[in-house]
This record gives structure tokens, C-alpha cells and sequence, in this order.
């Protein structure tokens, strides 16, 4: 069935049997300050067959498009080879449940171990976990990580995250009262580190962070004394930079997308999270480790395991897991079939291809580049005129580009994002120039 039909008497019942006697009576040990921001759907009742008819209704209004992808903002249309897909289907990993039993899951268990493995090469980190939901999460995870271990209350974030990744660490903060201080950003789009409290948790840096703009890591580390460096990065973009891990970074999140998931409406994702060895306890998720068995063949088992239904109990860090690891899968497959060589030609060919259309751009009368800071395949652009206006230009020629007013939240007032992966083509770039410089 798609869902449990119970009945009122059904839900008497059941509530009478464990001695409460409504369901806001069930609920009461949840803060009021908490229930107090829980805003009511107002959805009127409906059979399921009328659901059923509404929302075809509403998928019948849906256009199809062929638009040329720039959309960028954290979710990036990249290509993802045929072969993730191909493996990913198989029924042992599609239909695989979380591993509690190791002797039968020895494969899903060297899936996560190989997913491991790859995240800390990528980020030049010590341990990493087996998958976190997304890279939000997995930052705002890293953030309350921080605090575990500092125990400052507080924490420094860029204004450069992206809208979408602060607004999920705004509401684990305020849930945990982790103060956040805001720093700005210098004219060349890099983050203003002049300014930091002294007593933090953490300093959060993201690279590109979401004005497109690639952060020096070098020396950070040195300015902010005792609190953790926290770095969430593009994982494609590390096929070409220097990873954090080089740079002492303590923490290093990301979001996974890139690496062989599509953009399918903005989910599901993938979070990569990877620390220091000596943070092994105070890391959420779980870690895959491999060992021998009596016979002294190789083997793998769950290594940690921070759940609260097993040992940690009111101690644990964190309940994500479970099939998330469908999506560290592809993204095992992907970076397996690309190898090093092809991480870092699939990074060239965004960074090149993204600077192409940067200088096309920026050869038409009115238009630069907001920041002087560099960039790997996402920047941002001042536009003459009324940028709404440009926008919808684009999207009537057939181009699918962030709405101006998403950029808002960055004190960006009159520009335009885009987003340039592998999949763009030479003639779209130009395309897209020639109904720019049209519209001049």
C-alpha cells in the first residue's frame, strides 16, 4: 500500500496502549519555542484517487525543455557516464540495506570502504565517513563537530556560503545555540579575515565559495589560533587545486553531486565528509574499516558506528547513513572509472570552458566580471540594464540561468551567475555571447 490507512479508532487505540491520550499529548516533551515555528500545511482533505488526478493535472502543466544548462548555485549539470548508472542498478546494491550484518554484506561494506578511500585522496584528509545526506548537512554536521571538541559556542561563516548551504546551518545552530558570526568579503571576492572574534569553535571556508571565487587556503590556518579550520570545497575542483588537507584544514566537506549523481530537481545528494584521524569519535555517520578474518582473508566490518541505537546511546553524533550510500556509490564508480588523469582532464575542461565564456562575456560593452578574485567553472557578472531583463532573454533563447535575485542574499544587486561544466559546447557558449551582445 502507499501508506497505512488507520483509522481514528486505529489511533485510540494505539495511543491509549502507551498511555497518552491525544497526539499533542505524544508530542509534549517537544520544546514550545520549537513547535512554535512549525507553520500548518492547510491542506484540505482528499481522497487519494483525488490526489492522484491533482497531481497529474499538475505534471500535465510541466514543459519539457531543451534548455542549455548553466544553472550552478552547489547542484551542476554534469555528465555522468553510462557505466554508474549500469552498476548502480544491480539489485545487491539497489535494493541494500544499512550493513548490521557484516558477514553478508561484504560487498556494500568494500563499496564503503573504497567511497572512504577516495574521499580522503581527493581531500588529502586522514579518516572519512561512509556518506552524509548532502553537503549542507554534512557542513552543518562538521560545524557541530567543531563544537564538540572547541566548546567555544560559537562559530565564523562566510557570507560567500552558499543561500541554500547557510540556511541548513542556521537552523542546526539554532537548535544547538551556536552563535554565528558573519564575515564579508574583500572587492576581490575572497573572504575578509581581518576581522575574526577571538574565541570560536571554527571558521568555515568555502572554495569556490558562491560568488565563484577560489579561496587561498595558505596560512589560514595560522590566523584563527585555536578553532578548527573548516574548508567545503568543489570535489571536481580539487582534480586540479591543491587539496585542504595540505593546508591543515581540520574538517573537509562537500557536496558530492558532481562526481556522477545528476541534478534530478535538486536531489538526492551526496555529503563527503573527512577529518583528522585523532577526531575519529566526535565525527558523525560511520566508517567501513577492513580487517582479516580467523583464516587471514581479507575482510570489512563497520569500524565505528555513532548511532544511538547502538553503544553511544544519548552520546552519539549523528543518525545519517543508511542508503545515502547508494549515492557514495555512484560517486565510488565515477571516480574509479575516471582515475586521476581523468578527475583533473574533466576539471581542465571546466575551468577552460567557464573562462571562455567569462572573456566572451566580457568583451561585450557593460559587462565584467564582479570579482577579480580567480575562478574555476563559476562566476559572476555586472550586467547593463535591468539584469531581470537579460535574464529572461536568455531563458527565451533557450539558456537556463539562475534568477538575479537569488544573489541577493550576497549584496549582489544587478548580476548574473553561471555555471560552465564539460558538457557545454563551444557553439552554446557562443550562442549565448551572440544574445548578449544582441541585446546591447
Amino acid at each position: 500500500m502507499r501508506y497505512i490507512p488507520n483509522t481514528s479508532a486505529d489511533r485510540r487505540e494505539m495511543l491509549a496502549s502507551i498511555g497518552v491520550s491525544s497526539i499533542e499529548e505524544l508530542f509534549a516533551d517537544i520544546p514550545d519555542l520549537v513547535k512554535s515555528r512549525f507553520q500548518p500545511l492547510n491542506l484540505p482533505a482528499r481522497s487519494e484517487m483525488e490526489v492522484a488526478s491533482i497531481v497529474s493535472e499538475m505534471a500535465d502543466c510541466s514543459k519539457s525543455t531543451d534548455a542549455v544548462c548553466l544553472l550552478g548555485g552547489g547542484i551542476y549539470d554534469h555528465y555522468v557516464p553510462s557505466i554508474v548508472g549500469h552498476l548502480l542498478s544491480r539489485s545487491e546494491f539497489f535494493t541494500a540495506y544499512t550493513p548490521y550484518q557484516p558477514e553478508i554484506s561484504q560487498g556494500t561494506l568494500t563499496a564503503m570502504f573504497e567511497f572512504q578511500t577516495f574521499v580522503c585522496e581527493l581531500t588529502g584528509m586522514e579518516i572519512a565517513n561512509a556518506s552524509m545526506y548532502d553537503g549542507a548537512t554534512a557542513l552543518a554536521e562538521a560545524v557541530l563537530m567543531a563544537e564538540r571538541i572547541r566548546k567555544k559556542g560559537a562559530v565564523a561563516v562566510p557570507r560567500s556560503l552558499f543561500s541554500h548551504v547557510r540556511r541548513v546551518l542556521d537552523t542546526y545552530c539554532w537548535a544547538t545555540e551556536i552563535e554565528i558570526h558573519e564575515i564579508g568579503y574583500l572587492p576581490d571576492g575572497t573572504v575578509d579575515l581581518k576581522s575574526l572574534p577571538q574565541e570560536l569553535s571554527a571558521l568555515v571556508i568555502q572554495t569556490p565559495n558562491a560568488l565563484g571565487v577560489i579561496e587561498p587556503l595558505a596560512g589560514v590556518k595560522d590566523t584563527i589560533g585555536d578553532a578548527l579550520l573548516i574548508v567545503s570545497c568543489h570535489p571536481l575542483s580539487l582534480g586540479l587545486l591543491q587539496p585542504p588537507g595540505v593546508f591543515d584544514a581540520d574538517i573537509v566537506v562537500a557536496e558530492g553531486q558532481p562526481l556522477g549523481l545528476a541534478m534530478g530537481y535538486g536531489g538526492p545528494l551526496l555529503g563527503l565528509f573527512a577529518t583528522r584521524k585523532e577526531y575519529l569519535r566526535q565525527m558523525p555517520g560511520r566508517v567501513a574499516g577492513r580487517t582479516v578474518d580467523v583464516e587471514g582473508k581479507t575482510g570489512y566490518a563497520m569500524a565505528a558506528q555513532t548511532r544511538e541505537q547502538h553503544i553511544r546511546r544519548q552520546r552519539a553524533t549523528s543518525n545519517i547513513c543508511t542508503n545515502a550510500a547508494l549515492c557514495a556509490l555512484a560517486s565510488t564508480i565515477y571516480l574509479a572509472s575516471a582515475g586521476s588523469a581523468g578527475l583533473r582532464q574533466v576539471a581542465e575542461l571546466n575551468l577552460e570552458k567557464a573562462h571562455y565564456l567569462a572573456d566572451g562575456i566580457t568583451a561585450i560593452d557593460g559587462y565584467e566580471l564582479t570579482f577579480s578574485g580567480a575562478f574555476f567553472n563559476e562566476f559572476v557578472v555586472n550586467v547593463p540594464g535591468d539584469a531581470m531583463a537579460i535574464h529572461d532573454r536568455l531563458v527565451q533563447a533557450g539558456f537556463a540561468v539562475e534568477a538575479p535575485d537569488t544573489l541577493r542574499s550576497l549584496g549582489l544587486e544587478n548580476a548574473l551567475r553561471f555555471a560552465v561544466t564539460e558538457k557545454r559546447t563551444k557553439d552554446e557558449l557562443d550562442r549565448l555571447i551572440e544574445v548578449l551582445g544582441e541585446s546591447r
